[in-house]
């Protein structure tokens, strides 16, 4: 909870370096890497009798909900949205659980806030349930940045007639956003001092354009928009995790395409340096095109 404490407004990035975002329609929340929306901006309000239990209100005035509905049906996660209910009950609360610098926000019914990565209709959603596989444990962690807080006045101090903003409240005019992240456990400011549109920027690592082949390793990138996510580091094993996680594929092989004869062949050990971007390209296991690998004698 000492996350929340002094907290007036917060952001929320999840395991895919997304922030929680309250969508234009008023009604539904995904993720979305553009931070400095006002859309990812969340009001925090205290539960009434209550030391560990806040409300979330979107930039629309209303909740984070826990709701009843299903997210698809067969499936175990339930629909996250936006509700502003006559009565505040409690599926609009939530209680933060501290796993070391980051949190999980629990619904009053046990299950977690979990930001879902895959293909779509999955990929960018949000729901609540509890991750049953290893694989999708962190989908529930997330990053507090405090972007307002709130000074409360001691008791020697002459009250304040309205809560004080900190320097680095959101302006979302400056072309220098600020911010207070609880990521070390301390307040500590961090400035950016590029003027940019878009996603915030990558403090290292790269990015990973990629593309989910066919049984014959066929894409037709004219058709298809690539995904991308940020990597940090340059060994395949990482990217290949990452990308299952991505793809919710469990038996994969990562792949470039060979500028010569426009083939796919297997990515090794290490990705090229200089934290190039790069565009990769994912097959099954038992594909056709990792088959044909095996047979070449290709190492996978």
């Amino acid at each position: 909870m000492e996350f929340f404490h002094n907290a007036k407004a917060v952001r929320l990035r999840s395991h895919h370096d997304k922030y929680l975002h309250a969508d234009d329609d008023e009604e539904s929340v995904s993720q979305d890497r553009n931070g400095f929306s006002k859309n990812a901006r969340w009001t925090v309000e205290s539960v009434p009798g209550s030391d560990n239990i806040i409300r979330l209100k979107s930039c629309y005035g209303k909740y984070l909900t826990a709701s009843n509905q299903p997210f698809l049906l067969g499936m175990t996660g339930r629909k996250v949205l936006q509700t502003l209910p006559r009565r505040l009950d409690s599926s609009l609360e939530w209680e933060p659980i501290r796993e070391g610098a980051q949190v999980k926000l629990k619904t009053r019914y046990g299950n977690f806030l979990r930001a879902n990565g895959g293909l779509p209709p999955w990929r960018n959603s949000l729901t609540h349930d509890i991750p049953c596989r290893i694989a999708t444990q962190d989908w529930v962690l997330w990053d507090v940045d405090i972007v307002e807080i709130q000074v409360r006045p001691s008791h020697q101090e002459k009250p304040e007639p309205q809560p004080i903003s900190h320097s680095d409240s959101w302006d979302f005019d400056s072309s220098s956003p600020s911010s207070i992240s609880t990521k070390s456990g301390t307040f500590s400011r961090q400035e950016s001092t590029d003027s940019y549109m878009g996603s915030p920027p990558k403090s290292e690592g790269r990015t990973i354009y990629y593309h989910v082949a066919d049984e014959s390793g066929d894409v037709d990138e004219d058709i298809m928009e690539a995904y991308s996510l940020h990597f940090k580091g340059n060994g395949v094993d990482g990217l290949t995790q990452k990308l299952r996680e991505e793809t919710g594929l469990q038996d994969i092989i990562v792949c470039s395409r060979s500028p010569l004869n426009g083939k796919l062949y297997p990515l090794r050990l290490q990705l090229p340096p200089n934290n190039a971007d790069m565009h990769v390209f994912v097959i099954q296991s038992s594909s056709k095109v990792a088959r044909d690998f095996a047979k070449q004698g290709i190492a996978l």
